[in-house]
């Protein structure tokens, strides 16, 4: 059959550029191989030419695939799952790189930028850096291949065809159509990547991640060609480089979180979000022990094994995030693609490369046979990396639980509360952290006296004590361990910001390390007190008992808002405004006021948090935040109708049975009752019974939507030990009537039969807000590191170019 509309030359194109980077990689891999070998002009020209064909090749891809989703070419199977023809264009970027191959060929893509400047710096680290980078490219780019060898499919191409590579469409009747295309839509994105921070989120965060293969390229490069000290001064700068945009990506993933997810927080502890995070604590524990070995020496092995580590790392996360083993665990994870054997070749041959250079060189490797003095700061420097080291492997083993499971057949649990797990762990590590930074600085190199120590730290001990005790009675922050965290962020901020000003004389130029490790702890304290005094101010004021809508509602956290009415919580006054409709998202507007002195409210601002209706994962609740500059109000959903209901025929009527105990509640059409009480009753109170009946009354309370109060009392009968009926019991106000059908003398519940009118149900939702103070410490601290780790690799780069 042939198919009207296709547009098959594109998918051609894109597949050429596919094989001819890949083959440009392995030539440019094999050349630069031989230039550092033979120390061959010729081979690394042909190196030269072979890794700038690629870079042509990588950027053939990527303006193919984007030319492809931007034309919503939907007969190709990557545009059509991942973009639809009613997706704002905004989010295009998002749509390349939401499947395993655009994240693919994102990470690629970045490493080519990277090895092209590298490449123009023309300095004699070039042959064998490009030549592990080429080799790793090699190793990306067959990602993208989708090939069979023998039985065995390398990679997963992106210019696959619908119909042509992916059979098991031919069977939708849609397909049988020559001009399918006509009525052929994408699936779309993923709600949870239509969000502004997920368009610039991984890519600087993929960006992060292929920074690290420049030290440890370099690194590779230094035992390769012997120059086992030489290394470090190119290897200096792109560290500290790496550390700010990896460190810049994880923190947007954070904001991302805090914006856009409901857990009420900014950092939850997913397993890919620790697998990012624990490259950069072993980068940044790497960078400090490089300036060890320029200064003084004698860390050469612990740098190389940290520097190696992190880009092993990052291949790892990418292992984990790509492979399925986490299956549900995390909400960043890829679908599985069949490529984890793959991955796991990717993941151990670099490994065994490392492992292999470093043992080949390790007995050259230059030592300091003096042991450095306890008082000394290369000694603080190489303990606080060792801290970062064991706080990233217990990050790392933790997140690891379902691989070492798979590996050796145990059933270890994961952590039941992730939060509270990493938190008791890394608190510890934190404090130590911030500890080292607020003193290390005063410590000289070589020795210190104690006495020039103690002047030089004893401000900062006494004003950062000081002020965690006042801080700490004014927060009602009495747990002692909440209280030495405190004390530590305050004294590395105060200790820093004396640094600076009295030795660094207020310097910008050498103040990178300063500002970076005052901004660090700023974002420690933000978080510690945001975190620990975080209060949900949700508190259900509403006369109606929210936990029956299921054991998650919690009335201590979950406010129950009807349409129209005014109820407190904290100090404001809120009411539910309506709902409306946008693209995929259903928003839910929210008043917030204040109230006068005259009883009259007074509108302070309107939050919407939202629904994404995703019929592919869900639906997903999504926080709206009022931000103020000592404060955050957060509030997202927790239940609410997602479509309005047609009007409905008032003749007919609508019966459920359900199974109650005393005290549960109903939520019915028309209003809301709870089960008081039962009791026995008798002639007295009801005219159909007889003597010798035994008879139980349900005593039910009924609020309608204006909270008035009604009350029902159906009546369950044994007659005669044998006969059972019910009594109903009927409102026509509330269009209701309750049967009281049967009683379980085993766990004491009973069946009421509800009888309603169809009639329009009054809106409302269930809403969780919490308060988070001083949160913009955090955010501040993020900010001011980042402005520090930018002045460190300025300064870092003017002086490798001496």
């Amino acid at each position: 059959m042939e198919f009207v509309g296709e547009h098959l030359l594109i998918g051609k194109i894109g597949n050429f550029f596919v094989i001819f980077s890949f083959i440009s990689a392995l030539l440019g891999a094999i050349s630069y191989f031989f230039a550092t070998q033979k120390n061959d002009n010729g081979w690394k020209s042909l190196g030269r030419i072979s890794f700038l064909a690629h870079g042509v090749g990588v950027l053939g891809i990527v303006s193919t695939l984007f030319f492809m989703i931007f034309n919503q070419y939907f007969e190709y199977h990557y545009i059509w799952q991942h973009s639809s023809s009613d997706l704002p264009l905004r989010y295009i970027f998002s749509c390349f790189w939401e499947g395993q191959e655009g994240s693919f060929l994102l990470w690629a893509f970045w490493h080519m930028v990277l090895g092209v400047i590298f490449l123009f710096i023309k300095n004699e680290w070039e042959a064998p850096v490009l030549a592990v980078f080429s080799l790793v490219q090699v190793f990306l780019i067959s990602m993208l291949l989708g090939v069979y060898f023998i039985d065995y499919k390398i990679g997963s191409n992106p210019f696959t065809m619908l119909l042509r590579e992916h059979p098991d469409f031919m069977d939708i009747p849609l397909f049988s159509n020559p001009n399918y295309l006509e009525n052929l839509d994408g699936r779309g994105l993923n709600p949870l990547l239509q969000n502004y921070w997920m368009t610039i989120h991984p890519p600087t965060l993929f960006l992060g991640f292929a920074s690290t293969l420049m030290p440890f390229a370099i690194g590779i490069a230094g035992l390769w060609t012997g120059k086992y000290k030489q290394w470090l001064k190119p290897a200096i700068p792109w560290t500290f480089f790496s550390v700010l945009v990896l460190g810049v990506g994880v923190l947007m993933g954070g904001a991302w979180a805090y914006e856009a997810l409901s857990f009420g927080g900014f950092w939850a502890w997913d397993p890919v979000e620790n697998a990012s995070l624990v490259p950069w604590l072993t980068l940044v524990g790497a960078g400090h022990l490089m300036i060890v070995e320029h200064k003084r020496g004698g860390v050469m092995k612990s740098l190389l094994f940290l520097t190696f580590l992190t880009f092993i790392l990052v291949l790892y996360s990418s292992f984990l995030t790509r492979s399925g083993i986490l299956g549900d665990a995390s909400v960043h994870a890829f679908t599985d693609l069949g490529m984890s054997g793959q991955l796991l070749l990717y993941l151990l041959t670099f490994i065994a490369i490392a492992l292999f250079v470093f043992v080949l060189r390790y007995k050259k490797l230059p030592t300091n046979k003096k042991e450095e003095e306890f008082w000394s700061r290369e000694f603080w420097m190489f303990i606080g990396a060792l801290v970062l080291f064991i706080s990233s492997f217990q990050i790392t083993f933790s997140t690891s639980i379902p691989v070492i499971n798979k590996i050796f057949g145990s059933s270890l649990a994961p952590p039941s509360n992730a939060i509270e797990h990493y938190n008791t762990w890394q608190a510890p590590f934190a404090i130590l952290v911030l500890l080292l930074m607020g003193f290390s600085q005063f410590l000289n190199y070589k020795d210190t006296p104690l006495k020039t120590f103690y002047g030089r730290i004893i401000r900062g001990l006494v004003i950062s004590a000081a002020l965690s005790i006042g801080i700490g009675l004014s927060l009602k922050m009495f747990n002692p361990f909440y209280l030495f965290m405190l004390f530590a962020a305050l004294f590395a901020v105060f200790g820093n910001l004396e640094y600076w000003l009295k030795f660094l004389k207020g310097k910008i130029r050498y103040s990178g390390a300063s500002i970076s490790h005052a901004g660090f702890a700023l974002m420690m304290l933000g978080t510690l007190i945001s975190m620990s005094n975080q209060k949900k101010i949700s508190n259900n004021t509403s006369t109606y008992d929210v936990s029956q809508l299921g054991e998650e509602f919690d009335n201590k956290e979950n406010i129950l808002l009807m349409k129209g009415d005014t109820l407190q919580m904290g100090d404001y006054y809120v009411s539910y405004i309506g709902k409306e409709k946008q693209g995929v998202n259903i928003r839910y507007g929210v008043d917030y006021m204040t109230k006068n002195e005259n009883g009259s409210y007074t509108k302070e601002f309107t939050l919407k948090p939202q629904v994404q209706l995703n019929e592919r994962m869900g639906n997903v609740p999504e926080p709206d935040t009022r931000h103020f500059l000592l404060k955050d109000i957060y509030s997202h959903v927790t239940w609410a109708v997602l479509e309005d209901k047609k009007e409905q025929d008032s003749s007919k009527v609508d019966v459920q049975t359900k199974n109650l105990h005393v005290g549960d509640t109903v939520f019915l059409k028309r209003s809301i009752l709870i089960i008081d009480s039962l009791r026995q009753t008798n002639l007295s109170r009801h005219a159909e019974l007889r003597s010798g009946d035994i008879a139980v009354e349900a005593a039910l309370t009924f609020w309608d939507f204006n909270t008035d109060k009604h009350h029902l009392f159906p009546v369950f009968v044994l007659r005669d030990s044998s006969k059972v009926f019910s009594i109903p019991a009927e409102s026509e106000e509330l269009g209701v009537t309750v049967s009281f059908d049967r009683i379980y003398p085993n766990n004491g519940s009973i069946d009421l039969t509800f009888i309603e009118k169809k009639t329009d149900q009054k809106e409302f939702i269930v809403m969780q807000a919490i308060l988070f103070p001083y949160i913009n410490l955090l955010w501040l601290g993020c900010i001011i590191m980042a402005i520090g780790l930018v002045v460190s690799v300025k300064n870092r780069l003017s002086g490798s170019k001496k």
